[in-house]
């Protein structure tokens, strides 16, 4: 038997355009409280710089501009407007524009989450889904152009899936927002993917009569879809850009982000995934063939890379709703006379305006200048400031630091970008600086002529340049070890 949920008209009115917003404005003040951890990650550092250079150029980069080991190679930004929202927020010495922009983006997809699951679960208990799911994500939550994407792909899968449930095509409405997310991140790939999974899933559950038309109609919004993915500046070559990422094969298991989820102990994510198979066997929830392949999609994309994790904690419970409710026999069923929707609305639009006057007035308040710092073991002001006195050209240094010496115009041996340098050079790279291969080590010294090495204390690398004949420590801190090579000639040769 369904059991059918209605609140009175008015009240459910409101709740259904007030209570999204009340939960997100409470996540953005949440994060804007905490807004130092999404500034730990070098990558913000050359984001923003890029988004300088096309705000200052009025152009979009082509080459590479920034490195003298891959100097006027090509390479795009597939992140160039995120890069520039980033940088039009950002003041030297002042990061609370970045921190609020950040936060303002998970705001938003907590919003559009708990909205997306409305017809399904009242909003107390989306708030209680989306808590952990966000802290599931945390770790990945970093002033980077992904946060930026984020409700844009909630809300663009939110809606392919809505179409699904109601055994329809997709709204035409969706293609400014896969436009949008295509201008935003390279993460859009996804969405273009899941448009044939999700779709498959609209046809299997539609009348047999049906299905053909279905299929043409999601046919063509996918066509149309790939198109919109290609209204940005670089036109085909976004979408060229964001799959050059996944063939750097080996490689991608030693980036941070790219590795596979660790089991070695419990954390949010494992106990998610335990919890997950628990409901399922203890509810009995049967999946059509079509979702089990949408959730089995979205499970293996977490495992194989830790990026995908906010992916998965903010796309599963979509994908699991409409069964579930329908397995347990719950709908909300709504019903709204028009005079009631219009006085609905009038107190939704007020009380809206007065959480968004009340968020403005406490992050005024709260962010003031100097509030948050970006991490500062990434940031070797010190160690550059030497290396500027002794006008070093071509620093060999750890990839995270690439990211500072961009912001001091300083040109890089390495940064973040793993697409421009390749698989071998990175993987190079990491021999050399973890000291697994010495020769490895000098190659790249006397190969790209390095004047000068500008190395985290921690690192092997900064060890053995202590050894190394023709090289001397001329700096250390707690931040960065320098070694430049040493003028001294040696010694003649005793006969």
């Amino acid at each position: 038997m369904s059991v059918s949920v209605t609140s009175s008209v008015p009240v459910r009115g409101v709740a259904r355009w007030l209570v999204p917003l009340c939960i997100g404005a409470g996540v953005y003040l949440f994060f804007l409280g905490v807004g130092d951890i999404m500034l730990r990650d070098s990558d913000t550092l050359w984001q923003i710089k890029i988004g300088q250079w096309i705000l200052e150029h009025r152009a979009l980069p082509t080459t590479d501009i920034y490195s003298f080991t891959r100097a006027g190679e090509p390479w795009i930004s597939s992140s160039w407007l995120s890069q520039v929202l980033f940088a039009l927020v950002y003041e030297p010495s002042n990061w609370s524009g970045v921190v609020i922009l950040t936060s303002l983006a998970i705001g938003a997809t907590a919003a559009i989450f708990v909205h997306l699951l409305e017809p399904y679960l009242e909003p107390a208990r989306a708030f209680l889904l989306v808590t952990p799911l966000l802290f599931m994500s945390m770790g990945h939550f970093l002033a980077r152009p992904h946060m930026l994407a984020l409700p844009v792909m909630v809300a663009f899968v939110g809606g392919l899936l809505a179409a699904a449930d109601r055994r329809t095509a997709p709204s035409w409405l969706l293609l400014p927002l896969m436009a949008l997310w295509a201008n935003l991140h390279g993460g859009f790939v996804m969405g273009l993917a899941l448009i044939g999974a999700i779709g498959l899933d609209a046809l299997a559950s539609a009348d047999r009569k049906d299905r053909f038309a279905l299929a043409a109609r999601w046919a063509v919004f996918g066509l149309a879809a790939l198109a919109a993915a290609c209204c940005t500046p670089y036109g085909w070559n976004t979408l060229l850009a964001s799959a050059k990422i996944l063939s750097l094969g080996k490689l991608l298991s030693m980036i941070w982000e790219w590795m596979p989820a660790d089991f070695s102990s419990l954390d949010l994510f494992g106990a998610s995934l335990l919890g997950l198979i628990a409901i399922g066997y203890y509810s009995g929830l049967v999946l059509s063939w079509t979702r089990i392949l949408l959730l089995l999609g979205l499970v293996w994309a977490a495992l194989n890379h830790v990026r995908n994790i906010e992916a998965f904690a903010l796309l599963t419970p979509l994908v699991l709703a409409k069964p579930f409710a329908e397995q347990l026999g719950v709908t909300r069923a709504v019903a709204l006379r028009a005079a009631d929707a219009r006085s609905s609305f009038a107190v939704s639009a007020i009380a809206a305006l007065a959480i968004v006057a009340a968020g403005w007035s406490i992050t005024r308040s709260y962010a003031t200048p100097y509030r948050y710092a970006f991490i500062g073991n990434q940031s070797p002001a010190a160690a550059v400031d030497v290396l500027e006195r002794r006008h070093a050209q071509r620093i060999f240094s750890t990839a995270p630091i690439g990211g500072y010496l961009i912001t001091r115009n300083i040109k890089t041996f390495i940064d973040g970008r793993a697409e421009l340098y390749g698989e071998q050079f990175v993987l190079d790279y990491f021999d050399a600086v973890e000291g697994k291969n010495v020769e490895t080590l000098l190659r790249l010294l006397d190969t790209y002529r390095i004047d000068a090495t500008l190395l985290n204390p921690t690192v092997p690398a900064s060890r053995i340049m202590d050894h190394l004949p023709g090289w001397k420590r001329l700096y250390a801190d707690d931040v960065a070890v320098v070694h430049v090579r040493d003028d001294t000639p040696l010694p003649s040769p005793s006969r």
